[in-house]
C-alpha cells in the first residue's frame, strides 16, 4: 500500500469523527508548540513519515526537523519541533509516535547485530515477517539501521522453502517446475532453495540451477562444511535459531548472507515522547 495512503487510513483509525478530548478541553484557536524528546539511546527512523502525519493532520503546521533517520541518538536529544493549532499538534502526537518509535526500534536492533559481525563478509537480511500493510517502512528501517531487504515479498524472487519441496515431490522437481515457470512466464526472477541438512544440501549442488541456498538451522560446525562446499557456485544464506549470541559464530563461517526474522517482529519500540514547549 502507498505510504501516503497508509497514513490517512491510519489517522482515520485514530481520529475518527474527532479528538473529542482535545476539542473538550482546549480551545479552538489556541496555538502552542512540541518538541520530540528521546529518552533511550538507539538509531533514529521515520523522521519523514512523523512530519507527514502531522501534515496531513493540519497542513497549516509547521515542522521542523533538527535530526534525521540513521542519526544515533541518546536521551534528552530533540528530533523536532512542531508548531502550530494546539488540537491539531495533539491530534496528531501519537500516530507520529507509533509510527517512529517501532521504526527506529527496528532500526536500532538492526544496527545492534550489523555491530555483532562488523570487520566480517557476511550481510545482514530482514524476512517477510513483518506487520501486514507497514513492510515498507519496516524494511526502510532495516536499510536505515545498516542491514539489507531480502525479498519485498512472493512476487520479486523464487524462494523454494521445504513446504514447497514437499509439495512438488522433491528437491529436483521443485527446480524443474520452477525454471519451465519462469520461462513460460518470461520472468526473470532468482532463484533460492532452502536445504536442512547436508544430505538435501548434496542434492541441491549435484542439480545446480538456483542462485542461492539457504541453509536452515545449521550449526556453525555444519554450516562451515556447507559454505566450503557451496563457495564459488552459489550465494550461501544462513537462518534459523540466529541470534544476538551467536550471530558472530554463524557469520565466521564466511556466509554470505544471514537472515533474521526478529529484525522487524520481535523488537522492543525506541522509548521517545511528544512534549509541549511552555
Amino acid at each position: 500500500m502507498d505510504i501516503d495512503k497508509i497514513i490517512e487510513e491510519a489517522i482515520i483509525e485514530d481520529i475518527g469523527d474527532g479528538d473529542h478530548t482535545s476539542l473538550a478541553t482546549i480551545p479552538a484557536d489556541k496555538t502552542g508548540k512540541a518538541h520530540l524528546i528521546i529518552k533511550e539511546p538507539g538509531i533514529l527512523a521515520g523522521v519523514d513519515i512523523a512530519k507527514e502525519v502531522f501534515f496531513k493532520t493540519d497542513k497549516k503546521l509547521k515542522f521542523h526537523k533538527l535530526l534525521s533517520d540513521g542519526t544515533v541518538v541518546k536521551p534528552g536529544d530533540i528530533v523536532f519541533t512542531v508548531e502550530g493549532n494546539s488540537i491539531s499538534i495533539l491530534s496528531g502526537e501519537r500516530l507520529a509516535l507509533n509510527f517512529m518509535q517501532r521504526m527506529s526500534g527496528i532500526a536500532t536492533y538492526t544496527n545492534k547485530l550489523v555491530s555483532l559481525i562488523d570487520g566480517l563478509k557476511t550481510k545482514l537480511l530482514d524476512t517477510r515477517k513483518t506487520t501486514p500493510l507497514l513492510r515498507e517502512l519496516e524494511k526502510y528501517s532495516v536499510k536505515v539501521g545498516g542491514g539489507e531487504n531480502h525479498r519485498m515479498g512472493l512476487y520479486d524472487m523464487i524462494m523454494i522453502k521445504d513446504n514447497h519441496i514437499d509439495f512438488a515431490g522433491g528437491i529436483v522437481p521443485a527446480i524443474e517446475s520452477t525454471k519451465k515457470y519462469l520461462s513460460e512466464k518470461k520472468k526473470n526472477l532468482k532463484i533460492e532453495i532452502e536445504v536442512k541438512n547436508l544430505k538435501e544440501l548434496e542434492v541441491v549442488l549435484n542439480h545446480g540451477g538456483i542462485d542461492r541456498i539457504m541453509l536452515d538451522n545449521f550449526t556453525p560446525e555444519e554450516l562451515k562444511k556447507a559454505v566450503e562446499k557451496i563457495a564459488g557456485r552459489f550465494e550461501s544464506e544462513a537462518s534459523g535459531g540466529i541470534t544476538e549470541k551467536t550471530i558472530r559464530k554463524y557469520a565466521e563461517t564466511g556466509v554470505d548472507y544471514i537472515s533474521v526474522g526478529a529484525l522487524t517482529h520481535h523488537i522492543s519500540s525506541l522509548d521517545m515522547s511528544l512534549l509541549a514547549v511552555k
